[in-house]
């Protein structure tokens, strides 16, 4: 039987560095390196030909603990909710007012990034809080 040693989650997106840059900020993950002899990403799409530019973009959990993320220019937008979306747990083990609390300072720090807010899910007996959100592109994810 085979088994899984990686799994990493791609992107459809328009702007594979920008939605790259978002994620890298929010999760504290890197990006790759620039290819060698360049400074930066910006100075090697540079020098490519604009069909070539921004084509593809990836982060990474500097611990390598976490999935690396992959984000791939596509021509056609986005048109209906996520079939899959990331969690941020924010307020894992807190309760009530303090997780209530922690959601909020988090949803404060992703919207400084450029993501917006959706509708607060308050808890139930079955479900935690969960703050939905939207990354800079309007993907969906949640932070509970």
């Amino acid at each position: 039987m085979a088994s899984v040693k990686q799994v990493q989650i791609t992107f459809d997106c328009a702007s594979p560095q920008r939605v790259a840059r978002f994620w890298s900020e929010a999760l504290g993950y890197v990006l790759p390196a620039p290819p060698e002899g360049y400074t930066s990403w910006e100075a090697y799409d540079a020098e490519q030909p604009p069909e070539e530019r921004d084509t593809w973009s990836a982060c990474s959990d500097p611990e390598g603990v976490g999935p690396r993320l992959f984000f791939q220019r596509v021509p056609e937008g986005k048109t209906v909710k996520n079939r899959v979306h990331l969690d941020i747990r924010a307020g894992t083990g807190l309760v009530g007012e303090e997780r209530l609390a922690a959601l909020e300072s988090e949803c404060v720090r992703l919207e400084a990034l450029g993501a917006t807010r959706g509708t607060l899910l308050l808890a139930d007996e079955e479900n935690e809080s969960c703050q939905n959100m939207q990354d800079v592109e309007g993907n969906e994810f949640c932070l509970d």
